[in-house]
């Protein structure tokens, strides 16, 4: 039998003020003091971690069992927001564009339902509003911190404005993509633009690399096998008549499969080396690996799949080539992860958009997820 969450009109107002006042990654202090308040004053024990932003919160059942983490994530997105909202972001040049005022709130509807019927958990809800999800690098800082302790499990959710609010997806197949982030700078010798003899130039290096770093996918991938490699930023000179003595670019991959992503690293450094060597110059290559591809863990997925219908209409996973940053946790423990609709309607903006709109309704399904899998969770973990 599912469970139901209603959502008050406080409820809703605290989605409005978090959507009012969004904060970016690992600045999220006002945020964070506001989750806060809402959890101690509903009588949540909010615990003492070496997290600057962000907080670990628990809710202790009646019946032992295992720690199981419910996650939102807190930040905004460097977005001047053009939604229309009547409770747009009173922030300039931040907005909650990604949903996570959503995820904030439908977290601490769980949060206040699980509280109220602590007979009902089998072991620990561990509620987690992560911060700095939008750098790549908030769910890896939680980890090194060890803010959470031993854990069992992770759930999470991420809103999609394709699917409408009641609509939930779930998969046993990767639903995001994994992250790199990279960074090349070539270094020439400098010289005046009119003897270019007496230098070596960088950015001629770069245009060749640019070119030809495009054919790793089209002709080292199948194309069936989803790969995206994208030149993001290109810098170098500061002047009409100099060639600069350093340029370079950067830029992201994403992949769904760890030997795809193997062999675009080694092919790669080698384009990117080779075409350095053949212009007898130097280059730094800095990659980043801010996310593995986020896959539901195959034993819970399944169970968690077959309550859906009774409390959400369940649809196929929309694959996204964005990456989420839930997918570190998977060096706690398995995870459990859905994709909540938010919008659904014709016309509308995705996310990271400054005119992105998730209606209110989709904190109830979000709500509902959050506290319907982590039962079954508990449940599976202890058979």
């Amino acid at each position: 039998m599912a469970e139901h969450v209603e959502i008050s009109d406080d409820l809703i107002a605290v989605r409005h003020h978090l959507h009012q006042y969004p904060e970016l990654g690992f600045k999220e202090y006002e945020t964070t003091k506001f989750l806060r308040d809402q959890l101690t004053s509903h009588g949540i024990e909010v615990l003492e971690t070496p997290l600057e932003t962000g907080l670990v919160a628990e809710i202790k059942g009646e019946k032992p069992g295992p720690r199981v983490v419910l996650r939102a994530d807190i930040d905004g997105l460097p977005i001047h927001e053009h939604s229309g909202l009547p409770f747009s972001s009173k922030n300039p040049g931040v907005m909650h564009g990604c949903g996570h005022d959503i995820h904030m709130t439908g977290l601490l509807a769980a949060a206040f339902w699980l509280s109220e019927h602590r007979d009902r958990i089998q072991g620990t809800a561990v509620i987690l509003f992560q911060p700095a999800e939008e750098t790549g690098r908030g769910a890896r800082h939680v980890i090194e911190t060890g803010a959470l302790g031993k854990v069992d499990a992770l759930i999470g959710t991420h809103n999609t404005p394709d699917h409408q609010p009641g609509e939930i997806a779930v998969s046993r197949d990767p639903m995001m993509a994994g992250c790199v982030s990279f960074a090349v700078t070539f270094h020439a010798d400098g010289t005046h633009a009119g003897h270019p003899d007496c230098g070596t130039g960088p950015i001629e290096a770069l245009a060749s690399t640019i070119l030809s770093l495009q054919t790793i996918v089209s002709r080292n991938i199948s194309p069936l096998r989803p790969v995206v490699l994208s030149i993001t930023e290109i810098h170098g000179g500061d002047v009409w008549n100099v060639i600069p003595d350093t340029a370079g670019f950067l830029g992201t991959v994403r992949y769904f499969h760890k030997d795809d992503h193997k062999l675009v690293v080694s092919r790669f450094r080698q384009v990117v080396e080779s075409t350095a060597a053949a212009y007898d110059i130097t280059v730094d290559i800095k990659w980043d690996e801010l996310g593995a591809p986020l896959v539901s863990d195959a034993a819970l997925i399944g169970p968690v799949a077959e309550d859906l219908p009774g409390y959400a209409t369940p649809v196929p996973v929309i694959t996204s080539m964005g990456g989420e940053d839930f997918a570190d946790f998977q060096q706690l423990g398995p995870l459990v992860f859905a994709s909540v609709g938010s919008n659904g309607r014709p016309g509308h903006r995705s996310i990271h958009n400054p005119e992105f709109v998730a209606f209110d309704e989709a904190i109830k399904p979000t709500a509902e997820f959050l506290v319907n899998a982590l039962l079954r969770v508990e449940s599976e973990l202890q058979k």
